[in-house]
């Protein structure tokens, strides 16, 4: 087979060509410590990076939906710490003002008193978020969530109600329901609620006994038939009734036991209730009980006591019954806020364990990712030492054929 002196020449130059590309590219990869520098250079491993880059992607946007709900939430266990202070500076005003002894003018000071303390708390309800939304306006506010209208009215929320969440990666909250948190805990002890109700004879109001806000004896009879209330009848000063009746018609009534012995601060059972009440009662005095309902409002609940503490010329068992009722009232109204609070405990701690798995998860799609495009850097120039040894004897090899040239030897 004859070999041309050009087709020599040719091939030798591509040698060289193809070589030098070669070394450039593998120079190339060891500046940029990547393997996989295009598609092209390993599909397979430059798909498994793609995807080790998504994934770790996705734990960086969920890790700042973390942070953010952390924000959240560190601030809202605060703010209701906040609330539970006051509160229970409500109720020891509350106490105080509950003191036989204390004139119409003092009760007058506890109201004051609990008027500035009922500001404080609307404004912790409104608190801002630092970043342009509210702690408690729930799906999303961009005015405060809590309104404060004239009486009867009262405070109204009119936000969204419910949570705003993080993505479906972590689900954390993002927000707080307030008109859950705020306005809707359950009334009296949170199965029944007990209140004076006019003298039947008379038309006023009780004046000389009072009730307490009566405790569960048995769950199971609780309440036997749907929709009903009960009624503490006295017929005299030293007996009493027992009566049902419907919440729709309460003058429609049922005697449910007649000419019971009373006896003041011994309990009064029946259906799985059980009420104490305390005083002096008259002919025709009446205590309800009622079904609890979820109603009850942090500000409606102080706008109450506020009015009781300043009225005036009110008897022993009138004020021992406010009293009673607004002690009552507050204890139910702490129960959502310390559960509210207790949620954002709870979502912290939650926190703690979503940014451990992210970052788990971060790093070990930063390692696949490494594993697949990564360049082995010790493999790498060992490659490139050869590769310029290879291209050293390709040079030397076409200058000694390049010599060869017949014109060399004509050359004079």
């Amino acid at each position: 087979m004859r070999i041309s002196t050009a087709n020599t020449y040719e091939a030798a130059i591509d040698n060289l060509q193809r070589r030098q590309v070669e070394m450039s590219d593998q120079q190339t990869r060891m500046t940029s410590g990547k393997r996989v520098l295009k598609a092209s250079d390993d599909p397979a491993a430059a798909s498994r990076a793609e995807r080790a880059l998504a994934t770790e992607m996705r734990s960086v946007t969920s890790q700042r939906s973390v942070d953010a709900s952390k924000a959240l939430a560190t601030q809202t266990e605060s703010a209701l710490g906040d609330a539970e202070e006051l509160l229970q500076q409500v109720r020891e005003a509350l106490v105080a003002s509950g003191n036989a002894t204390f004139s119409d003018g003092e009760r007058k000071i506890q109201a004051n008193k609990l008027a500035s303390l009922r500001e404080a708390l609307f404004s912790v309800a409104n608190r801002s978020d630092g970043a342009g939304s509210y702690l408690f306006g729930g799906q999303g506010s961009t005015e405060p969530p809590f309104i404060d209208l004239p009486a009867p009215t009262g405070v109204q929320f009119r936000g969204i109600t419910g949570q705003l969440l993080t993505d479906a990666d972590t689900l954390l909250p993002l927000s707080t329901d307030g008109a859950d948190a705020w306005l809707n805990a359950r009334s009296g002890n949170g199965v029944f609620v007990t209140s004076s109700a006019t003298n039947s004879v008379t038309g006023t109001a009780v004046t000389g006994a009072w009730s307490n806000a009566g405790s569960v004896t048995d769950p199971s009879s609780l309440f036997p038939v749907a929709d009903t209330g009960y009624r503490i009848h006295f017929t005299s000063g030293t007996t009493y009734d027992v009566e049902r009746f419907p919440l729709a018609t309460p003058a429609v009534v049922t005697i449910e036991s007649s000419g019971n012995a009373y006896q003041d601060g011994r309990a009064i059972q029946f259906h799985g209730m059980s009420v104490t009440v305390s005083g002096s009662p008259l002919n025709g005095d009446q205590f309800e009980i009622r079904p609890s309902t979820p109603s009850l409002s942090v500000f409606g609940m102080l706008d109450d006591a506020i009015s009781h503490l300043r009225l005036t010329n009110q008897t022993t068992a009138q004020r021992a019954q406010s009293t009673a009722d607004s002690l009552r009232d507050v204890d139910a109204a702490m129960g959502p806020l310390r559960s509210a609070r207790s949620a954002a405990g709870e979502v912290l701690n939650r926190i703690d364990t979503e940014s451990d798995r992210l970052s788990a998860q971060k790093l070990n799609a930063q390692t696949d990712r490494s594993n697949a495009e990564d360049l082995d850097a010790v493999q790498a120039y060992s490659d490139f030492t050869n590769q310029q040894t290879g291209y050293d004897a390709a040079l030397k090899s076409y200058s000694l054929v390049q010599k060869m040239s017949l014109f060399q030897y004509l050359n004079p």
